[in-house]
């Protein structure tokens, strides 16, 4: 494989695993936020089940549910962004993914095409050496 070859393909592996790593936090975050929101969830529902035995969490549940409807949007919000964000990044990995398969056939053929040279070389050599030996024979 050429130098040059070898260059494309180790900075294009380079860019593939940075964005790899740039997606898996992505989803890291994504996945954390939608954990928020579950835990969020749960605990507004047991609020709720303890406010129907607790006269002072009742007074207060209607705070604690405008608090807890703002932070559960902005947990969305959130979501929805690290979707859009991990969208980008699948599709950046993807381009990255396919040019690296690219130089990595480019490199493949090139290799292909310097065997192909040396073995035609080497058949003209042992061409010429016969007709060497054949004329030096023949007198």
């Amino acid at each position: 494989m050429t130098k040059w070859a070898a260059s494309l393909i180790r900075i294009s592996t380079h860019e593939v695993e940075t964005l790899q790593k740039r997606l898996a936090d992505i989803v890291e975050r994504r996945v954390a936020a939608e954990l928020r929101v579950a835990m969020l969830d749960a605990e507004a529902e047991a609020e709720a089940k303890q406010a129907e035995t607790c006269s002072d969490a009742a007074w207060m549940m209607t705070s604690y549910r405008e608090g807890s409807k703002r932070l559960r949007a902005n947990m969305m919000l959130q979501i929805e962004q690290s979707q859009i964000e991990e969208q980008g990044a699948r599709d950046a990995l993807s381009v990255a993914f396919e040019a690296l398969k690219k130089y990595e056939h480019v490199a493949e053929t090139a290799k292909v095409l310097q065997t192909k040279k040396m073995a035609k070389f080497e058949s003209a050599q042992l061409d010429e050496l016969g007709l060497r030996r054949v004329a030096v024979g023949g007198r």
